[in-house]
């Protein structure tokens, strides 16, 4: 079963293997897809096994993965596929097109795979210190793919998106050694006081000023990747200029391994520190929603908008985490997994927008829904789940979390957060829906069809499916896992 994770964080890693065969940027792009759907299914059958024999453990912990390590990879995983998809339907474009060079085609096989390997491992470790590196190597893998198609805007987002991030990252790297010391009076070996298992266990005796700091610092560092406000500078920059399947990617998982670091961090610091880790996240939670709310605002580029949204999303994340209690932290997993999957499908959506039409500008957009019904359809019915609207997953996720905040007597702070999601609700909106149903700007399509390919729309309608589905009813297996992942970190 070791074996099983390993070969799942390497699956996607079957696109740059694909071209090595000669096949072309669209059977690389197919085996980009493929290699999503088998690590998705891989870390299904990773969390199985988990759920039934226990947590797995190899090579000192570098190598571990419990009940919330299995939730996040097939998260992650769940992306990379729809992600893998959406590639797919880029390369085909692009090779169909010409617009992007046989080099740019290779440098994005690769780094998104490279990528999306990173984000997978960072899931399947239980080492604090080799969590850092992947997710540092994840920064790097990005970038390339952020500044892939050399226009002077995308090589300036990508220079941004590396100086925030590094400099994020190495904030984390001193938490971490904050979180080394403090174990450093326990009767424990160097390696077990960087492991996720060992400190948990040995929480109410770590130093608690050393502890107190180093939860601070992995939540302004590791919250710089998550796009946590005010270090969300980067992200609306990187995520409008990344080709839309790498924009999915970021802004759907590797916010998620960000967050998952935040969240191991918390159930170590939380043991005894657990009124100050709480406050700490509410307060970055709440800037983060306000934040994006605020600036979804009239905000006429449409990718900017999905990216302002995500830091929204990653606030409401952390407000539910601060909320705490079993219920705050259940729907802050299962949101986790609703706003991954929604925020891919927007992403998705947005490329074939920007294919169809050579736009990201909505007041260049109208009545899609007439022109494009599908690409238009899926648009509108994205951003109504993303705003939390039933009967989609993220409405009930966003319920239970309102129902964490009440049953902690936090009363005035769900209204706070009634009102900022309302505001994001009438902001989104207000963009989208002019685009999907608004007059016609007599902006033609560049292209006939709708959408590329089939494969193209596979991942606008599965992801659409799932959220769907999540709205409705949460399988036991999933509920099972998410409610273990909780109490794996309380």
């Amino acid at each position: 079963m070791i074996a099983l994770v390993v070969v799942t964080a390497l699956l996607p890693l079957a696109g740059p293997a694909a071209l090595l065969f000669r096949i072309g940027p669209r059977g690389a792009g197919y085996a980009i897809a493929g290699g999503g759907v088998a690590a998705l299914a891989g870390a299904i059958v990773v969390a199985v096994h988990v759920e039934s024999t226990g947590p797995l453990s190899a090579l000192s912990g570098f190598i571990y993965v419990d009940p919330l390590s299995a939730f996040f990879l097939i998260t992650v995983a769940a992306v990379v596929a729809l992600a893998g998809f959406g590639s797919a339907a880029y390369l085909e474009r692009e090779d169909r097109t010409g617009e992007l060079g046989r080099l740019q085609i290779g440098l994005y096989v690769t780094f998104f795979a490279v990528f999306a390997t990173m984000m997978l491992a960072s899931c399947a470790t239980g080492n604090l210190g080799l969590l850092w590196v992947l997710i540092e190597a994840s920064t790097l893998a990005s970038a390339v793919l952020v500044a892939l198609e050399a226009r002077a805007t995308s090589l300036e987002a990508a220079w941004k998106y590396i100086i925030i991030s590094s400099f994020g990252v190495t904030i984390a790297l001193v938490g971490t050694l904050f979180l080394y010391y403090a174990a450093t009076s326990l009767p424990l070996s160097p390696n077990q006081r960087l492991t996720w298992p060992a400190l948990h266990a040995h929480a109410g005796a770590l130093e608690r000023d050393s502890l107190r700091l180093s939860f601070l610092l992995a939540v302004i560092g590791y919250g710089t990747k998550v796009g946590l406000a005010p270090m969300h500078t980067w992200l609306p920059d990187a995520h409008s200029e990344a080709p839309s399947p790498a924009s999915a990617m970021l802004s759907a998982a590797l916010l998620n391994t960000g967050m998952y670091a935040i969240i191991r961090f918390q159930s170590i610091a939380g043991v005894e520190l657990g009124r100050y880790t709480n406050r700490v996240l509410l307060v970055f939670g709440f800037a983060s929603i306000a934040v994006g709310a605020l600036f979804m605002v009239g905000r006429d580029n449409f990718k900017r908008l999905f990216a302002y949204s995500s830091v929204e999303h990653m606030g409401i994340i952390a407000v539910a985490l601060g909320f705490g209690g079993p219920l705050g932290m259940y729907g802050a997993l299962l949101h986790t997994l609703n706003h991954a999957v929604g925020k891919a499908v927007l992403f998705l959506t947005g490329g074939e927008l920007y294919s169809s039409y050579r736009t990201r500008n909505a007041r260049d957009l109208g009545g899609v829904i007439s022109s494009a019904p599908l690409v238009g359809g899926v648009l509108l019915l994205a951003s109504l789940a993303i705003l939390g609207s039933p009967p989609f997953g993220l409405f009930l996720s966003e319920f239970t979390i309102v129902r964490a905040g009440i049953a902690g007597s936090s009363a005035w702070l769900v209204g706070l957060l009634l009102v900022l999601l309302v505001l994001a609700f009438v902001a989104f909106l207000a963009t989208t829906a002019r685009i999907a149903l608004g007059e016609p700007t007599g902006r033609v399509s560049v292209r006939a069809e709708a959408t590329s390919s089939v494969v193209g729309a596979v991942p606008l309608v599965a992801g659409l499916a799932v959220l769907l589905v999540l709205g409705m009813w949460i399988p036991g297996g999933l509920s099972d896992l998410i409610r273990h992942s909780v109490g794996t970190i309380r």
